[in-house]
């Protein structure tokens, strides 16, 4: 088997280790070919024919893509270019800046800032792919606490969205308006759900990354600050 296939299968089943919900996302999505690289920013991650920044697009990739890293190369003009396989069929060029790669150290930090500079679910989106395939990250209890107070801070937001399509609403119990909320979905497909304060009439972030840190990191100063966050919040 190619020596870079080994790599890469090796730190696959590191991944799905810390995450089994990760397995049945990446199970038909990896490509061969390479190291594991994601796309992390769209606004960067134009798949091109030659390692150039006028080279014929090809297709633009989608953030949370998953990637193998054959080669790299630099163009004339400095920009340095990751020749991938997207998929079996698909080849192509895309700037370094664009992914990240679990297997390079550093990467995990770059990551890190690029969440820190993000807002909204865009903010929730990276920071789930630092925790995803950087499992052995120094920086992951960091994350998690930025993960879980961004989670809260929407909540706000979605609870006035969704009360607007809940008005006069005499079907079901309102909870499961709230709940059910379209809004919702693509916060459920990160993994972050929410509880409805009956009292209060509003959602709020579950939890679960607030948790996690404590469990998992209790010496950290994240953790001290996630027990706050947790003894605050909704029962």
């Amino acid at each position: 088997m190619n020596p870079h296939r080994i790599t890469c299968l090796a730190l696959i089943l590191t991944v799905l280790a810390f995450s089994p919900e990760l397995a049945a996302k990446t199970k038909t999505k990896l490509p061969p070919g390479g190291k594991l690289a994601i796309v992390v920013d769209e606004r960067l991650s134009a798949l091109r024919s030659k390692p150039d920044l006028k080279a014929m697009l090809i297709r633009r990739l989608a953030r949370g893509r998953l990637l193998a890293v054959k080669s790299v190369k630099t163009s004339p003009d400095g920009i340095v270019f990751f020749s991938v396989n997207a998929s079996r069929r698909t080849q192509g060029w895309i700037q370094r800046e664009a992914v990240v790669l679990p297997s390079r150290k550093g990467d995990d930090a770059r990551l890190l800032l690029l969440i820190k500079a993000s807002t909204d679910f865009d903010r929730i989106v990276r920071a789930r792919i630092l925790l995803d395939y950087f499992p052995r990250s120094s920086l992951r209890p960091e994350v998690l606490l930025i993960l879980g107070d961004s989670a809260e801070q929407q909540s706000s937001k979605l609870s006035l969205d969704a009360e607007r399509r809940t008005r006069n609403s005499f079907s079901a119990p309102e909870s499961s308006f709230f709940l059910n909320y379209v809004g919702l979905d693509r916060y459920n497909r990160q993994g972050v759900g929410f509880v409805f304060d009956e009292q209060a009439r509003r959602l709020h972030y579950d939890g679960s990354a607030w948790r996690e840190l404590v469990r998992r990191y209790p010496r950290s100063s994240a953790a001290m600050e996630a027990e706050k966050r947790l003894a605050e919040s909704p029962r």
